[in-house]
């Protein structure tokens, strides 16, 4: 169920109904992924897990998943000398999911969970300190790490290697969802390049030139393909429901 596709009196009945609702509030970027995929991968794929995630709690007896609109901007500095990197500021990321979230507390739904999928350290930092506000302010509120090595064992081997901006795992996820979305010609003759990215950080390299990604992209993006990103999306959506579980026992 999408937020913005209910009626009123339909989100009114789905509120006073037996099931406990979680609401999904997907956070994304707009920055280069490479010269094939496009700028709003990340948003894309948070959009994606949710939408899967939700259809299957669709029948379940105890527990519902409403999806928000996406916020698709967000805190995005490494890929400044690209074009297509638009950067919000820390402040404003958290004031926006902040007042989302107090918003759709005011709605009546109470337990929200923040799924992203765009992991600048300052921008999963930002939504962890909004999620903590927001706590604060008397909502159940979860932001879904994919970071975390519990998460991180269950994906792709470019995943688990940190080389993976626009490589072969988000390229097959976009694939899977959105392949006109990605230049398939260009994608093919794009050469492997390995760059372990939390390693790079860690160094304080924190732009995607510095770390050896000249063209915006690490990983391998040539072998993607829908059908793996297929899978990658029955991993994360399973992941999701997990947390949507764990939430709606608050």
């Amino acid at each position: 169920m999408r937020l913005a596709d209910l009626r009123s009196p339909e989100l009114e009945a789905l509120l006073a109904g037996a099931r406990t609702v979680v609401c999904l509030l997907p956070v994304g970027a707009v920055e280069p992924h490479g010269p094939h995929a496009p700028l709003g991968t990340d948003g894309l794929i948070s959009d994606g897990m949710c939408a899967r995630a939700a259809a299957a709690l669709a029948t379940d007896e105890h527990v519902a998943a409403v999806l928000a609109p996406a916020i698709p901007y967000g805190v995005t500095r490494y890929g400044a000398a690209f074009p297509g990197a638009v950067h919000i500021e820390e402040a404003t990321l958290h004031a926006l999911v902040c007042d989302v979230g107090r918003s759709l507390g005011h709605q009546g739904l109470t337990r929200l969970l923040i799924v992203n999928n765009h992991f600048e350290p300052e921008h999963v930092a930002t939504l962890d300190r909004a999620a903590g506000t927001l706590r604060e302010s008397g909502l159940h509120t979860a932001h879904l790490r994919l970071t975390r090595r519990a998460h991180v064992e269950r994906l792709t081997e470019e995943f688990r290697s940190g080389s993976c901006h626009a490589g072969r795992y988000e390229t097959s996820l976009v694939l899977a969802d959105a392949p006109a979305l990605v230049d398939a010609e260009r994608m093919r003759g794009l050469a492997p390049v390995a760059v372990d990215m939390p390693a790079a950080m860690r160094d304080g390299r924190t732009d995607f030139l510095a770390m050896g990604m000249s063209e915006a992209y690490c990983g391998d993006p040539a072998a993607a393909g829908a059908a793996e990103g297929e899978a990658t999306f029955a991993v994360l959506a399973q992941i999701l429901v997990e947390a949507i579980r764990e939430l709606a026992l608050e």
